[in-house]
């Protein structure tokens, strides 16, 4: 570098060419080192972006679990503050204008000193008060959740406290009504040993003891069908059923008690409908809602049986002119040993369980029993089943009709529609 084209430089040309030939090298070495490092943090950060999830973090999942929790959930600081909570704890009403429950705020201070969760009834103390809260029974649990923080997990426990009351009901009734018979069993066997020289009197006592045994025996029967249309016990395989069928076989069963009261049974033309379902279990419901007409009619009052399809139901109706249900008490019929008249209904030898195993059968079916009544003119209950496929093209005119809205002379002209149009079946004295 000290000759250019022959000739030689001065010393100070000679440096700077120097000095500039290094710094480009540098430059480019700088550049190249600038290079690599960006093509390694391109890689690595490709590599990142390969391996980060794409959905929601795990906070994200946190706060959607607590917000949809079908419980509620309130987290509690040492103060008893509200540091977090989900809409379910207000709709069960355990958190006011973000405070949470005295019972609540108590219970979360004990489970801070014990280390250990706590429960605490936070059912609502007034049920009539502005804000008052639907549920009837909120349980829950405090737990610490340590630094000072708890959180409240409750739940609305309120079908179970119903059905533990009912389960409480439903043994009190059984044994209230179990007792009777037995007791009196046990009066009229102690009456026939003090007549036992008197066979007039023997005879009454032994007619009694009869009477008694057989009610008491019925109570038991019903109570074991009404056990197993109730529990987790399934329905037989299901069958095409004609309805005719199932309407003469209830009527031979109620035959008895029709004459002894002087009854008069009349049923609409033959459907020749059919049903989905057990014959067995619909033949006892609709017997029961005959015998019931039978029982809480006047003597040699008239009972009518009609049936009808429609909207894919098969309808019976049995239509009565007793002494007619209230308002009321309306809802109340289908309940376990609910009697409209009980006195009535202790003579006629009912359990008080009839209708509640025609609710049951009913919907055990897929269908329903409605109820019509207006005290002094009568009843008409209503049993709704599915329609078999066999119906096919079954009629859909509504003869013998089953008015949803029933007029104050609705119950006398389905009595009488029998002496009319109706077709009279001779079942050996109910006709």
């Amino acid at each position: 570098m000290a000759e250019y084209y022959g000739r030689p430089l001065p010393r100070l040309a000679y440096d700077a060419v120097v000095t500039a030939l290094g710094y480009s090298a540098l430059l480019i070495g700088v550049l190249a080192l600038g290079l690599v490092a960006g093509y390694r943090l391109a890689v690595t950060n490709g590599r990142s972006r390969r391996t980060r999830p794409t959905g929601p973090t795990v906070a994200e999942l946190l706060q959607r679990l607590v917000h949809t929790s079908s419980n509620g959930i309130v987290v509690l600081n040492s103060f008893g503050d509200v540091v977090v909570h989900n809409p379910r704890a207000d709709e069960l009403g355990f958190i006011r204008d973000n405070r949470p429950d005295a019972r609540a705020r108590k219970a979360s201070e004990q489970a801070l000193k014990t280390g250990k969760p706590v429960p605490v009834d936070l059912s609502p103390l007034n049920r009539d008060e502005p804000h008052g809260r639907s549920p009837a029974a909120v349980l829950g649990e405090v737990r610490p959740l340590g630094d000072g923080f708890t959180v409240v997990d409750a739940a609305d426990e309120s079908e179970a406290v119903r059905l533990e009351e009912t389960r409480r009901d439903f043994v009190a009734n059984v044994s209230h009504e179990l007792k009777t018979p037995v007791g009196a069993l046990a009066l009229l066997a102690e009456a026939v040993l003090d007549a036992a020289d008197d066979p007039e009197e023997v005879r009454r006592f032994s007619n009694k003891i009869l009477h008694e045994s057989t009610r008491l025996g019925t109570l038991v029967s019903e109570l074991i069908a009404l056990s197993r249309l109730q529990g987790a016990e399934p329905l037989p395989e299901l069958s095409s059923v004609d309805v005719d069928d199932v309407v003469e076989e209830a009527l031979g069963r109620c035959r008895m008690a029709a004459e002894s009261a002087g009854i008069e049974i009349t049923l609409d033309e033959a459907s020749g409908l059919c049903l989905e379902g057990d014959r067995t279990l619909l033949v006892t419901a609709l017997s029961n809602l005959i015998d019931n007409a039978i029982s809480y009619s006047p003597d040699a009052s008239p009972v009518s049986i009609s049936r009808r399809f429609r909207d894919d139901y098969v309808e019976i109706a049995v239509t009565d002119r007793g002494i007619g249900i209230d308002p009321a008490d309306q809802e109340r019929v289908f309940e376990r040993f609910y009697r409209v008249d009980r006195a009535r209904s202790r003579a006629t030898g009912g359990t008080g369980l009839g209708l509640a195993i025609v609710k049951h059968v009913a919907a055990n079916h897929g269908g329903e029993v409605k109820v019509w009544s207006k005290p002094g003119t009568g009843s008409t209950f209503t049993l709704r089943v599915p329609r078999s496929p066999e119906n096919g093209a079954a009629r859909t005119t509504e003869s013998a009709p089953v008015r949803e809205d029933h007029s104050e002379g609705d119950t006398e002209d389905r009595a009488e529609r029998g002496a009319r149009g109706a077709r009279t079946v001779e079942t050996g004295g109910v006709r």
